[in-house]
């Protein structure tokens, strides 16, 4: 199955999340990541959903969010034309004697260690989804206590906005 990435203006207003996810859900989709947050318009914002499946899939997810009165706007964001980071939050288990290797990890992946406890180190990375992976193969070993993931946020790299033309739906 192949992964996709849309970018989906929607307006900024109560029930709009949940009438986009009962749509995945009464066609039986599953919605991999799914982030959303205010756009520079507080009265849109801007869903980065991503899914997994066919082209036909793409295709009937598209249409049916274009058929949503709050849908303003949808693109799919493909990999090579777009630039996608998801934060992660993490503690680790680290006491005293292994704090330097879970620290000298942090330092080779970039990410920044928030709190330190007497046996746990709380981390903050950021990066593709190939790169945060590899970290957390990486700190495994040690125990990770408890880990929180925002969602991947996608925007493309051209100067082409999908906020161009929010009254035209793309299908």
């Amino acid at each position: 199955m192949d992964r996709y990435i849309l970018s989906v203006l929607v307006n900024n207003h109560s029930g709009v999340l949940s009438r986009i996810a009962g749509l995945f859900s009464r066609r039986g989709y599953n919605i991999d990541s799914l982030s959303v947050g205010e756009t520079k318009d507080p009265d849109v914002s801007r869903m980065t959903i991503v899914l997994r499946g066919d082209h036909a899939v793409l295709e009937q997810i598209t249409k049916q969010l274009a058929k949503l009165i709050d849908v303003l706007h949808i693109k799919e964001l493909k990999p090579s034309e777009s630039v996608s980071r998801e934060l992660v939050l993490i503690k680790v288990g680290a006491e005293r004697a292994q704090r330097a290797e879970v620290v000298q990890i942090a330092d080779i992946y970039k990410a920044k260690i928030m709190d330190v406890d007497t046996a746990t180190i709380t981390m903050e990375i950021t990066g593709d989804q190939d790169k945060l992976s590899a970290f957390l193969r990486l700190v495994e070993p040690y125990g990770i206590k408890e880990i929180v993931r925002t969602g991947l946020s996608a925007i493309g790299r051209t100067d082409e906005t999908i906020s161009d033309d929010m009254n035209k739906k793309e299908c």
